[in-house]
């Protein structure tokens, strides 16, 4: 039962925002099993859920097996509150950001891993981003802006 009950949770979660212990126990009601708070709270501890914050500011739970994609959220965060502008020479990009923020920044462009950037250099303000081609530049400028929005 319990083995089942877990599963279902899983379920239950990673294909609705369950926001509250109260709300998982509905669900679990909904779905025939009949549980006490204590018995979810037991089976969040062991089931090493966590709460993570959705697209829309509201949290709810996940495993925590989706740490990496609470990570390239918060890092996409850093990137998007702290650049300011954004432009290109040949085959380099020019990213200015708020003072002592362009580390972080840059730290960010190079956790997501993209084939074409070859590096990043950053001071305090002030990114370097190396392209492997130019003829890519213009695509990777308009990546950066959409992860300004």
């Amino acid at each position: 039962m319990k083995v089942a009950r877990q599963l279902k949770i899983i379920e239950i979660i990673e294909n609705n925002f369950i926001e509250t212990q109260e709300e998982l126990a509905q669900a679990l009601k909904d779905s025939g099993f009949t549980v006490t708070q204590a018995t979810i709270s037991r089976d969040i501890k062991e089931l090493k859920l966590i709460k993570v914050m959705n697209y829309e500011g509201k949290q709810h739970y996940a495993p925590l097996k989706d740490i990496g994609s609470i990570y390239n959220e918060r890092v996409s965060a850093v990137f998007r509150e702290s650049v300011l502008t954004i432009d290109f020479v040949d085959n380099m990009i020019v990213i200015r950001t708020l003072p002592a923020m362009a580390q972080a920044a840059a730290l960010a462009i190079d956790s997501m891993d993209w084939s074409e950037v070859v590096g990043t250099i950053a001071g305090d303000d002030t990114i370097f981003v190396l392209v492997r081609n130019r003829d890519l530049i213009e695509e990777i400028v308009g990546k950066f802006k959409k992860l300004m929005k």
